[in-house]
């Protein structure tokens, strides 16, 4: 069964491109499975059942695991076992008809339009980091990006003059986004006059950079933006995701189509996206009661 659970792995690494951080999900999660089988003497894939499957899920409940944490769980176990049949190594899907958990909806954290320019505002720019801080900010929020997608952005990715990045997100899917003039003024101003210098002639593709032309580290970056979320002094608590959530957010609330979204953040399926059009429903029903003649 081991051998089973790597020929998946390899499967969602090499065919399906998923990201590392993806990989390891995977990895630990079937591991889990797969220690659960061996725990209930059962040595041969087949000789799971929806038993088993309502057994491990039950298991996972024991032992403290939430709703979500659980849900994600059978998930892996599903690919793992739709994989086993495309493959005919098994013929029978003891998952198939199993429920996933109800998680309940979870807003994503955001800010308004309002309190993101308080924040932009407040980074100062008097030397090359401080520059590059300013830059990267006001691009993870113009283009609503992953702060993986962030810190790994190449120089060639870039282009100023079009107002546009490239950017290749999970399963390196390839993806083009427009960005405004603020991100645009911010990161010219950084390859101009910050970059060159951080850099002292030190090569690299990267376009943030820390030392040595190495990429800024994705703690590195939480650890930036803590400090300008205090400084700035509004007391929610802001994530880097919290610039991704707040700029599908504010572009639905200024009229965007969902589709528009849906391409922007790279999502693959769009009911991924209409979880932001739950945020954005009091500013919806404010809109409605502003403008339709029996509102």
């Amino acid at each position: 069964m081991d051998n089973l659970s790597q020929q998946y792995i390899d499967h969602l690494l090499i065919e399906k491109g998923l990201s590392n951080n993806s990989i390891e999900s995977y990895s630990h999660d079937l591991s889990v499975y797969i220690d659960f089988l061996y725990k209930n003497k059962i040595e041969n894939i087949n000789q799971s059942d929806t038993t088993t499957i309502l057994s491990w899920i039950i298991d996972l409940q024991k032992s403290g695991l939430s709703a979500k944490s659980r849900a994600r769980h059978i998930i892996t176990i599903r690919g793992f076992y739709k994989f086993l049949i495309k493959e005919k190594l098994i013929s029978f899907d003891p998952v198939k008809n199993i429920d996933i958990p109800k998680t309940g909806l979870v807003l994503p954290e955001v800010i308004s339009s309002k309190e993101m320019s308080i924040l932009l505002d407040s980074v100062k720019t008097t030397n090359p980091r401080e520059i590059r801080n300013a830059a990267m900010l006001e691009i993870l929020y113009g283009a609503g990006l992953r702060v993986s997608e962030l810190v790994s952005m190449r120089v060639e990715n870039i282009n100023l003059e079009a107002s546009f990045i490239r950017v290749f997100g999970k399963g390196s899917k390839e993806r083009i986004i427009p960005i405004g003039s603020y991100a645009c003024t911010k990161t010219r101003e950084w390859m101009v006059s910050g970059r060159p210098l951080l850099l002292k002639n030190v090569p690299s593709y990267f376009l943030f950079v820390a030392r040595a032309g190495k990429p800024i580290t994705r703690q590195g970056f939480w650890k930036l933006l803590k400090k300008y979320s205090k400084a700035s002094g509004i007391s929610k608590k802001i994530t880097p995701h919290t610039f991704r959530h707040s700029f599908a957010t504010h572009m639905l609330e200024g009229g965007a189509d969902l589709r528009s979204v849906q391409t922007m953040l790279g999502h693959s399926d769009i009911s991924t996206t209409q979880i932001y059009t739950h945020v954005s429903r009091d500013y919806l029903q404010k809109m409605h009661k502003k403008f339709h003649p029996r509102g």
